[in-house]
Parts: C-alpha cells; sequence; structure tokens
C-alpha cells in the first residue's frame, strides 16, 4: 500500500491523495506521467523530488522514513512492504513500572521463526536480535513494551512500530488485546482466561519452586500473543484497505501461522487460580 500512498508527502493530505485516486493517479509512477494533475508545475515538481526520496527509502527498506513522514493512523500502510522484515513482539514483566519490576520473558514472532527469552537463560541475546528487523508490531507496546524493553537493556529501539491498540482502535475494537481477539473471533483455547496478572504468578511460581510447567504456561502464553499479533495486524490492514480503491488488488489472505511450541499446563493453571482466588484477573 506504500506505493499507492501519497499522504506521506509535504502539503498532501487524504483528500488530495483521493483526488489522485479518482484521476488515475494510483501508485507514485503515475505523478510523473501525469499531464492532468490539478496542481501548480512548482508543487508537482516537490512532490516528483520527495517521491523520488521515497522510492530511494523503499529500496533501502528504510522503515523508518515512512513512520516518520506517515500520520500514525496511516502506519498500517507500510504492513505489506516490510512484512519480510517484521517482529511481532510482546513481553512480560513482573510488574507495570519499568524502574521498580523487570522483564521475564520476550517472544518475537517474524512471520517464519518464533523466538522466545527467558530472565536467567537467554534474555540478554534479544538486544543483538531484535536489530534484524525493520518494523516492530506490538499491542499498546509504544506504551508498555518498548519502554520496558528501552530502560532494561539501555538500548533504542529506532525500527518503525505499528501499534494495534491505537490501529484497532480507530476501526472500532477495544478492551486490551484479548477482548479485541474475542471481538474478532480468535479462540485461545487452553489459554483463555490468563492474562497479564496470572503471567506475573507463573513466573513467581517458577522463579520460586523451578517448576517448569509454570514457566512452559507463561511461554506459551507470550508466544500466543505474538502469534496472534499477525492475525490481527492482517484483520486490520484488510480493513482499512476496504476504504481505498485498492481492496481486491492489495488484500492478504489470512496468515499460515506454526503451532505454538508450549502448551498450558492445565493442573498448575488450575492449582495457581484456586491458591491466588482472591486476586481478580
Amino acid at each position: 500500500m506504500l506505493r499507492q500512498t501519497f499522504c506521506h508527502l509535504q502539503g498532501i493530505g487524504p483528500k488530495i491523495e483521493r483526488g489522485f485516486w479518482r484521476r488515475g493517479i494510483q501508485v507514485w509512477d503515475d505523478v510523473t506521467a501525469a499531464d492532468g494533475i490539478d496542481l501548480s508545475a512548482n508543487r508537482k515538481t516537490r512532490i516528483q523530488d520527495q517521491l523520488k526520496q521515497s522510492v530511494s527509502n523503499l529500496a533501502k527498506g528504510n522503515s523508518a522514513y515512512f513512520a516518520n513522514t506517515l500520520a500514525t493512523k496511516h502506519h498500517w500502510r507500510m504492513f505489506q512492504e516490510f512484512r519480510d522484515s517484521v517482529a511481532y513482539l510482546d513481553i512480560e514483566t513482573t510488574g507495570l513500572d519499568y524502574y521498580a519490576h523487570h522483564i521475564t520473558t520476550i517472544a518475537i514472532y517474524d512471520g517464519k521463526t518464533i523466538r522466545h527469552y527467558v530472565r536467567g537463560h537467554n534474555l540478554n541475546d534479544f538486544a543483538n536480535d531484535i536489530t534484524n528487523y525493520k518494523l516492530l508490531i506490538t499491542y499498546n507496546g509504544k506504551c508498555f513494551d518498548v519502554p520496558f524493553i528501552e530502560n532494561a537493556f539501555g538500548i533504542t529501539l529506532n525500527q518503525a512500530h505499528i501499534d494495534l491498540r491505537y490501529v484497532l482502535r480507530s476501526l472500532g475494537y477495544s478492551g486490551g488485546l484479548k477482548g479485541c481477539e474475542r471481538q474478532l473471533g480468535i479462540d485461545r483455547d487452553d489459554l483463555d482466561g490468563i492474562d497479564g496478572y496470572f503471567a506475573v504468578v507463573l513466573w513467581c511460581e517458577y522463579e520460586q519452586y523451578k517448576n517448569h510447567q509454570a514457566l512452559d504456561t507463561l511461554l506459551a502464553y507470550n508466544i500466543q500473543d505474538v502469534l496472534n499479533l499477525e492475525t490481527l495486524m492482517t484483520i486490520a490492514y484488510n480493513t482499512n484497505l476496504k476504504y481505498t480503491p485498492f481492496y481486491n488488488e492489495l488484500i492478504l489472505s489470512d496468515p499460515n501461522q506454526p503451532r505454538n511450541p508450549f502448551s498450558a499446563d492445565k493442573k498448575t493453571v488450575k492449582r495457581l487460580m484456586r491458591k491466588y482466588s482472591w486476586l481478580t484477573y
């Protein structure tokens, strides 16, 4: 959808962009060829110069350029072009304050490979691995996951970032990640009922008692989050695409996801939910 996008250009808003599309100016190259474009010669030249930068930055895979020039509500347009270098990202922590608490596990899914990181094992590998990706996709990651990561590792994540919390809210879906999943018919099976608060319980159970069933359940939960992010991103992309002339041309098929390598241990979950029933999950 980036090649059909013009609203990242200076002075071009959605209204002018829609006018371009109606006149048959539907991809960047059409601006150079169009004689009937309703702009002054100087403005047309400026647009053509900016589009040359767009072509160059897309060829270089510079997602940050488009993240900086596109309004946040249009960041979904980057998805298809940078899908081969995307990291669906989610973290679990011991609490919400990144000064007082710490990261327990991190999951990354790139559309092909699942990677997971565990505190006390391989967590430090994350800082290097995340540099291999050009686009981050999270749910509420701009407010939570990314600041927590940057504080914990002393790094800056400079990649373009699509936060599905805002994309989905613009489409009428809210209530947190799990709420959006339910509204869109995504079933978590044995992980249903586990949330961020219970993830803390699972980590404490593992850390205190070395209960590996608790850790496996936590990792299953963490990884399911990133697998579902791909499904949600695809739905959001296709839904937004319906408001453009390019739906039939650019619609994406449902993702073919791998099996989650971890699963919830039902006995552990039941026991801990009973033990901590005084908590509200």
